[in-house]
């Protein structure tokens, strides 16, 4: 991420900044307080300001308990009754492939790299008072890096936007995932990624609110994509035009149910939209699913199993 160390290719004297071998000037920039000599070196107040956020962050009660939860039942994907659950993105490349990523002399792709991730990321967690390792900076790499499933861009833009006018620079890239999971056949070899029927599985994403007011469609790559981000938030429903989407799933198949906004009771009484969702089929299961073919099943399985094993050494001693 050395291409992002943007303090370093600022020219102090001229006020322009280095960026993708052009140079453009810097708009009301603000450091004073920077030496060009060590651009990465801080005042002793700016540290100060720095510990005491750090403070408030890793002593907070509230935080503490959602991360804990977050380890405890999260996880970057999630293989369940057939389907893949992932937010972000698989990181691909312009062709569909699996990008790769280099850690410790090591190349991962596809599901081997989001395992890779996750095991630094629960590693950083579990070793909190240690901040100069690997583990630690890879935390910072999922917020920003390129191959970040979380991230999904090749850049952080913030500086450019505070800073450059020229708003060419403001774009944050995508990654190819973004328009190549509208394909059918990019879905099924994610999937197989995976380890998932191709034929039966779906994938299930979120991260990028869908644009309903434009005509977006929320399924995907002849129904294997199905996008579940659409405005939850408040602040997101005048870019998605609802208020967000709830997926329901059963032994009949798989419906998605989009959310419309809800303004006010006087609005209800006065135009009578009193219908605030609307559903559509994603799949129909042609014969319904058996709890022997979902997660829990086979959960129930491996217990039935462990029980019959105790009960053969029981009696065989």
């Amino acid at each position: 991420m050395k291409e992002r160390l943007l303090l370093e290719k600022v020219d102090y004297a001229q006020n322009v900044v280095h960026i993708n071998g052009k140079d453009y000037p810097l708009n009301n920039p603000c450091f004073a307080t920077v030496n060009p000599e060590q651009p990465d070196q801080m005042l002793e107040e700016e540290i100060q300001v720095i510990n005491k956020l750090l403070f408030s962050v890793q002593h907070s009660e509230k935080l503490a308990r959602h991360m804990k939860f977050l380890m405890k039942k999260g996880s970057l994907y999630l293989r369940y009754n057939g389907n893949l659950l992932i937010h972000g993105c698989m990181p691909l490349d312009k062709q569909g492939n699996m990008e790769t990523m280099k850690i410790e002399d090591k190349s991962y792709a596809g599901r081997d790299l989001l395992d890779v991730f996750e095991k630094y990321l629960r590693e950083a967690f579990s070793n909190r008072d240690v901040t100069d390792d690997l583990a630690t900076d890879m935390i910072w790499y999922l917020w920003t890096g390129q191959y970040s499933s979380l991230f999904g861009k090749r850049a952080m833009t913030t500086f450019e936007r505070y800073f450059v006018e020229d708003k060419e620079t403001h774009t944050e890239k995508k990654n190819p995932y973004y328009y190549l999971r509208e394909e059918e056949d990019t879905c099924r070899r994610i999937l197989e990624e995976f380890e998932l029927d191709p034929d039966q599985g779906h994938i299930i994403n979120g991260h990028t609110p869908v644009k309903e007011i434009d005509g977006e469609n929320p399924i995907k790559a002849n129904n294997k994509m199905i996008v579940i981000d659409g405005g939850f938030s408040k602040p997101y429903q005048s870019t998605t035009g609802i208020a967000g989407y709830t997926l329901l799933y059963n032994s009949y198949g798989m419906q998605l149910v989009a959310h419309q906004q809800f303004k006010s009771k006087e609005d209800v009484l006065q135009t009578g939209t009193d219908v605030l969702s609307v559903r559509r089929v994603v799949d129909k299961e042609l014969e319904r699913k058996k709890v022997l073919e979902t997660n829990i099943g086979q959960e129930l399985l491996e217990e039935i199993n462990m029980l019959k094993s105790l009960m053969e050494y029981r009696y065989m001693n």
